[in-house]
């Protein structure tokens, strides 16, 4: 993982201002995730969502700390650039993000393309 240094206060998304924002349906793969001071917490390994009704729910997120792949809210998402995504999280937030569940998704794979399992029944 690595910190970047900026001089001054600044706001993850202010130290991001130069870098072209995408949709979050362009979402680059593997792209670095940073906390608030732009400490990289981990890569984006999925996007988390309903392509067809836009609607953006999260990204999945391969920790850097441990590997582990967790979820990240859309609300916790503060830009998404062509190189990086930027989240309002604060390091002690990192270690409590919610592991991901593949089940509980529709999965926007690489490519705009969804991998839908019909089989799988809803939890109620």
């Amino acid at each position: 993982m690595s910190s970047l240094f900026y001089a001054g206060s600044y706001s993850g998304v202010a130290m991001f201002e130069n870098e072209t924002q995408v949709a979050w349906t362009a979402m680059p793969y593997r792209a670095p995730v940073v906390t608030t001071d732009g400490t990289e917490i981990g890569t984006a390994e999925s996007l988390l969502g309903d392509e067809t009704e836009d609607i953006f729910h999260g990204i999945v997120v391969k920790r850097g700390s441990d590997g582990k792949m967790v979820e990240i809210d859309a609300p916790r998402i503060k830009k998404i650039t062509s190189k990086h995504v930027i989240t309002d999280l604060a390091a002690d937030d990192v270690a409590s993000l919610q592991p991901y569940r593949e089940e509980r998704w529709f999965h926007l794979g690489w490519g705009g393309l969804f991998r839908k399992h019909p089989e799988w029944e809803q939890e109620r």
